[in-house]
């Protein structure tokens, strides 16, 4: 692995433990969130009202598996109106809206009961209540509305309402601005909750059908089987219970209503057709009575029986299309009437055209849909016009297939007549009495044997009247579950611990995310290039020089001067320019304490105030009336030697101070005298530091850059913009400023530690090998 790989990995590790580390010093904050919301968890598990799943399972007889049935079988009718359902139309069915309607009234749900529990009140079933309520009229206006009920004796209660609270007898008509109901006493219910108010809410029937359509949930068990599962969630596992079990119920109950509906409207039909026939059968007897009278015939000739058995098979064929032809024209005749267009067009009575068959079966079954869709939409609603306009052209093409089938049959009997007039030849000796009496007969004939084929009709459809069975069957009633599916304690405990982790560490995240200045020691590394000559802890002591103790900063400071020497690599190093971004990052702090540093070493150390724009002592001392470097700049009175005094501080080290404001000092660093200045203090000086202007502020600093060897840059932890950074590489691009190096100041322990400058326990433990890495 390359040396380059090793140090990111290295610094990426190193930055993961300072992030980390960085959290954890907001772990109050962390504390706090996960107690908080802990506690608003149990709060609201505590007091949420449990919701629990209702269950059940129903068997819908699919089409699918309807066995196939015989044509030419008797009852066939009867077969068809028992038919098997559609399993997807059943579902959707199921889930409406108006069936889930019927289903709340007939359990009488228009209204809710709560009675109080421990801090808030608690939802009861109607069989948990002392009494039962009977609404006989309810307006819009009590929706929502609330009443409560205090019992106060067996047979007395009193009722608080908005305005008042009066007193009633139970099984009193109770006639309000919003209502009239009755209070019924149940004396089987017992307990407690007998002398507890109640309070009664009462509901929207429509809203609240709308919910429970809404919560129903009704899946087939596989895409094979046509099993049902109904599932309800709901607060009272007993409503749910009820809800499951009455819709399957009043499910069943239409589907055996939409059945009679067909079966009722066919015998209706029969019914008259057949009062009609006995009235046309019992006329053609009195004609055939009175004919025989009239012509005082007893019994027909022996002459023609032969002709006549002929002839009788023809006029069987005749009359049998006959009957057919009789048929069509009153189920024609019934379509053709305005009070029936909205009607059940009878069955096609064994009619033998397989395609008018299926136009009647599909005409009935989207009526009855049209129907079922009235009772929920209003009859200018889009889907109700366009089943109007299906039933319009399904009634047309019945018409036109009745017409055609007619004439077929009309054609056939015309060609049976003209076959029957062949025999003519045979009877033209039968009397006029014998044709007479065979067309009676004929009449007669086709009159009974309609009459009889409508009587097994009507039997048919009384039968499927009084059989019609349901198209389903319940496999498993309404189950609920012991335990609530909502609240589910696991998530929401879950939920509340990553809400109370998560919130304080998007605060902390912001909050580091909106602060621009430098936090670590890789903010500087990934800006710049330039070596570290090591960093710098905070310094609370508030004394100019820290390194004569044995402290952290001082062994940091003893660090930061052996890095300097590795960094001279044998060349002239005695001109140090120090500076920085900006004033306030502790150039003067740092270059009297790197100067005391290396006097300590037994050299001798000159630090010089070229800071000019802002002079001030550099010992940290009130300043002084004796000359400074401005003086010796503007004034040729004024020599080296009485500009350079001796620190008070620590002995061996000597100071310039900056001396008076000047109007010029970009000019004045511009003298040919600092040349000669810097020269005389190399000469009588082991070490020249020079503190000069921040270079991020004004330039003053880059006229020193001929007199130089080295640049020591300090960057201070929270207070340099990292945007100010840039300003370090354009320095070593241009080649402004000689050797640059970087010393970090005002370091917590936190950042040592991170970056392997502590131990941790408060003894400072230098890590050289990575300083020099830093150098190389």
């Amino acid at each position: 692995m390359s040396t380059e790989s090793f140090h990111s990995e290295e610094f990426e590790s190193t930055n993961y433990r300072h992030i980390l580390s960085k959290y954890l010093s907001y772990w109050y904050l962390f504390v706090l969130g996960v107690v908080l919301s802990l506690g608003a968890a149990v709060l609201y598990l505590r007091y949420a009202t449990p919701q629990y799943n209702i269950s059940s399972l129903l068997l819908i007889k699919d089409k699918r598996n309807e066995t196939e049935i015989n044509p030419t079988e008797k009852f066939t009718d009867f077969s068809r109106l028992n038919a098997g359902k559609n399993v997807d139309n059943e579902i959707v069915l199921l889930k409406s809206v108006s069936l889930m309607h019927r289903v709340l009234s007939e359990l009488s749900l228009q209204a809710t009961y709560r009675v109080k529990g421990g801090i808030r009140q608690q939802e009861v079933y109607q069989d948990q209540i002392p009494f039962k309520l009977l609404i006989s009229h309810l307006d819009s206006a009590a929706y929502g509305q609330s009443v409560t009920v205090h019992i106060t004796s067996n047979n007395s209660f009193e009722l608080e309402d908005k305005t008042q609270r009066s007193t009633h007898q139970f099984g009193q008509i109770l006639r309000k601005p919003y209502g009239t109901f009755t209070l019924v006493s149940l004396p089987a219910v017992r307990g407690t909750r007998r002398t507890q108010p109640v309070t009664i809410t009462f509901q929207n029937p429509q809203k609240l059908a709308n919910h429970y359509a809404k919560s129903l949930r009704v899946v087939p068990v596989n895409k094979q089987a046509s099993v049902l599962s109904l599932s309800l969630t709901d607060a009272v596992p007993a409503r749910g219970k009820d809800i499951i079990n009455k819709l399957v119920e009043v499910y069943n109950k239409e589907a055996v209503e939409d059945k009679n509906a067909t079966a009722t409207n066919t015998i209706n039909f029969i019914d008259g057709r057949l009062q009609g026939l006995s009235s046309e059968l019992t006329d053609v007897e009195k004609e055939d009575e009175n004919f025989k009278r009239k012509n005082q015939v007893a019994d027909v000739s022996s002459q023609v029986t032969q002709s006549l058995r002929e002839a009788g098979e023809y006029s069987k064929q005749i009359s049998n299309y006959g009957i057919q032809i009789e048929v069509l024209e009153s189920i024609e005749n019934y379509i053709t009437q305005s009070e029936n267009q909205q009607q059940l067009i009878p069955g096609t009575l064994n009619v033998e055209d397989a395609t008018l068959a299926s136009l009647i079966a599909q005409y009935n079954d989207l009526q009855l849909d049209r129907d079922r869709m009235l009772r929920t939409t209003e009859a200018s609603h889009p889907v109700v016009q366009n089943m109007n306009d299906q039933l319009a052209n399904l009634r047309q093409n019945i018409q036109e297939n009745l017409r055609t089938v007619k004439n077929n049959l009309t054609i056939t009997r015309r060609n049976l007549l003209a076959k029957n007039s062949q025999f003519g030849s045979r009877i033209q000796q039968v009397p006029t009495i014998e044709r007479g009496i065979l067309a009676i007969n004929r009449q007669q004939e086709l009159k009974r044997a309609l009459y009889l084929y409508l009587l097994q009709k009507r039997e048919e459809a009384a039968l499927s009247l009084a059989a019609t069975v349901s198209n389903s069957r319940i496999v498993d009633r309404a189950i609920a579950e012991d335990y609530p599916v909502s609240p589910n304690k696991t998530t929401v405990l879950l939920v509340a611990l990553l809400v109370g982790l998560g919130l304080p560490l998007a605060f902390v995240y912001v909050k580091e995310l909106m602060n621009d200045k430098v936090q670590l020691l890789q903010d500087v590394q990934w800006v710049t290039t330039a070596p570290i000559l090591g960093e710098l802890i905070h310094d609370r002591t508030n004394e100019a020089i820290v390194v004569a103790n044995q402290t952290p900063i001082a062994e940091m400071f003893r660090l930061i001067r052996i890095n300097l020497q590795f960094a001279a690599r044998e060349q002239d190093n005695k001109v140090l320019l120090v500076t920085s971004s900006m004033s306030g990052e502790g150039k003067t702090f740092f270059s009297l304490n790197l100067g005391a540093s290396l006097v300590l070493t037994g050299k001798k150390v000159v630090i010089v105030g070229l800071d000019l724009r802002k002079p001030n002592a550099i010992t940290n001392q009130p300043l002084t009336d004796s000359p400074g470097i401005t003086d010796y700049l503007v004034s040729d009175a004024v020599s080296v030697d009485d500009i350079v005094k001796p620190s008070t501080a620590l002995p061996g080290l000597y100071v310039v101070d900056s001396g008076p404001t000047v109007a010029n000092p970009s000019e004045l660093m511009l003298s040919p005298k600092v040349d000669k200045l810097i020269d005389i203090l190399k000469e009588s000086f082991d070490y020249v530091l020079i503190d000069s202007a921040p270079v991020g502020q004004v330039a003053d600093a880059f006229s020193l850059a001929p007199y130089i060897d080295s640049t020591i840059y300090l960057v201070r932890y929270n207070f340099t913009h990292k945007a100010q950074l840039e300003i370090i590489n354009r320095i070593q691009a241009g080649h402004k400023l000689k050797q640059v190096m970087l010393v970090v100041n005002d370091a917590n322990k936190a950042n040592l530690r991170d970056y392997g400058y502590g131990n941790g326990y408060g003894y400072y433990k230098p890590d050289t090998r990575k300083q020099r890495q830093n150098l190389v």
